[in-house]
């Protein structure tokens, strides 16, 4: 596990365009980023392991083809947290691997979740475990039917 700098580190042009291409692709070698960035592979290296080190990028993740999760149950989660444990629900719900994403939000709600499961079992033990989160006050979870 990478530790993270206490020092701030401004993220300029380059690594605004580095990020976008490991967006689109994640294993893209560090010579082929340096190629189409037009700089030399050490600045890549070294742009990646301050962005990593920064927390600027917090892993890299596989992105599956539609087909592959065909059958997968979707959902989005509203969550309303209680009092000042906004930060403690955000921290045990990043350690849920059924969560896609997570969003802060004003309103109602309090955090909005992204989830995805295998099945409905699954998905019935996902929202068991977000509710017995402690300071989690209430949720509203709705199941995404068809993406237009």
């Amino acid at each position: 596990m990478t530790k993270l700098s206490s020092r701030p580190y401004l993220h300029d042009q380059l690594d605004q365009q580095l990020i976008a291409l490991l967006r689109e692709d994640g294993r893209a070698s560090i010579s082929l980023l340096a190629q189409r960035l037009h700089v030399s592979r050490g600045t890549v290296q070294n742009r990646i392991d301050r962005l990593v080190s920064s927390g600027a990028i917090l892993g890299f993740t596989v992105r599956a083809h539609e087909a592959i999760e065909e059958g997968a149950i979707k959902a989005i989660m509203m969550i309303e947290v209680v009092g000042r444990s906004t930060a403690q629900v955000i921290k045990t719900l990043k350690g849920m691997p059924q969560l896609i994403k997570l969003h802060t939000t004003n309103g109602s709600w309090d955090l909005v979740a992204e989830l995805q499961t295998s099945c409905l079992i699954e998905f019935d033990h996902v929202l068991a475990q977000v509710r017995m989160i402690d300071g989690v006050l209430n949720s509203e979870t709705s199941i995404l039917l068809t993406s237009a």
